[in-house]
């Protein structure tokens, strides 16, 4: 069946886009896709049966595949059929179950999945022939590969695990300052009276403990049991995290090295023609970064998919040295995009999500210890 777009169309394509993408043979899925894989604006990506450990990360640049870099940097390959352990601090890299063969109005962008940012797991896409991780251009025919690289926790994986999804774009998709203060004037997109919409919505740090019983975040511990990837609520919080209590002064000392999850003081919403994405944070403004980018759904927080605003959760680390983060501190910018057509599904409505309407939270994959 073929595809085709408006000649001016222009925005994220939605989950049925994504779908009929896929029968048009523009997604190649090495076995039928799953329950909940497609996203209301995303796609998530599977791993294969393999995984070869390499001795260093990489990009192939022009002229160049994914599988000639792999042959002269692999170290052993991992059968995955069954399940196994990747070690924190080396890095892997997977072919996926799913390969690419995009139309030249269409271009490709991968994120982790908000899981995989929580659990410390560094993941990227790679696509042959590229300068750039989690980016492919339009018109790109062949196979995509998944850079995995646990930071915190040992994780368990398989065949079939997914731990990054990808948008698909057409035309210029985000919002410019006007259409974001009007979009902002019309949904209220974050619950305070004098938000920053400079380049995007900021988003500040919560260390205030007011919305989570005197808690502002966690510090991932060391040295911990393995994590399977594909397990929900079979891990206790105590196990694996250190509770972090409020100050009265509302600051924190970032220890270098150390991995954080924290919450934004900001209750957030995406309405359903919007999806939004957490840009890196600026290191001019700061010795931390909050680790990993992140897509957000249409519906998001929004009222209408069972939210009323909800709190973006920031996965933190510090640099090189200690770096002091104050209540109230801009962390990063959630910038805006049109959805080429409202999603047949918002966020939180089918897919079941753990996140819908959260404050300060972990992963799916833990539990309260007791």
């Amino acid at each position: 069946m073929p595809f085709t777009l408006p000649p001016d169309a222009n925005g994220i394509l939605p989950d049925r886009m994504i779908a009929a993408m896929a029968d048009a043979g523009l997604i190649l899925p090495a076995y039928p896709f799953v329950e909940s894989q497609i996203q209301p604006a995303s796609l998530d990506l599977r791993l294969g049966d393999v995984a070869y450990r390499v001795r260093a990360s990489f990009l192939p640049g022009p002229g160049a595949t994914v599988a000639e870099r792999i042959d002269e940097l692999k170290l052993h390959e991992i059968n995955l059929s069954d399940g196994a352990v990747l070690e924190t601090n080396c890095v892997y890299i997977v072919p996926l179950l799913e390969s690419l063969a995009l139309p030249q109005q269409i271009v490709a962008a991968a994120n982790p999945k908000s899981s995989t940012g929580r659990l410390d797991v560094f993941t990227r896409v790679i696509a042959d022939g590229t300068r750039r991780f989690d980016m492919i251009g339009a018109g790109y025919h062949g196979p995509l590969y998944a850079e995995i690289s646990p930071k915190t926790f040992p994780v368990l994986l398989r065949e079939g695990s997914r731990l990054s999804q990808v948008r698909f774009r057409t035309g210029d998709a985000i919002l410019n300052a006007d259409e974001l203060d009007a979009l902002h004037d019309r949904e209220r997109l974050v619950d305070c009276d004098d938000a920053d919409l400079l380049n995007g919505v900021a988003l500040s740090v919560d260390l205030s403990g007011e919305n989570a019983n005197g808690f502002v975040g966690y510090r991932a511990k060391r040295h911990t049991g393995v994590v399977d990837i594909d397990r929900r609520g079979g891990y206790a919080v105590d196990e694996f995290w250190e509770a972090i209590s409020a100050r009265p002064d509302g600051s924190l000392i970032l220890d270098p090295g150390e991995f954080y999850i924290l919450a934004s003081k900001e209750a957030v919403q995406i309405p359903p023609d919007y999806a939004a994405e957490m840009m890196p944070f600026d290191p001019l403004v700061g010795e931390f970064r909050v680790h990993y980018a992140g897509f957000f759904d249409p519906g998001f927080g929004y009222a209408g998919a069972g939210g009323q605003g909800s709190r973006a959760v920031l996965e933190v680390r510090s640099r090189e040295v200690p770096f002091i983060l104050e209540h109230g501190q801009i962390v990063g910018r959630l910038v805006y995009e049109k959805m080429l057509a409202r999603p047949d599904s918002m966020y939180g409505q089918r897919i079941g999500s753990n996140y819908q309407a959260q404050g300060l939270k972990l992963s799916k994959h833990f539990r309260a210890a007791g």
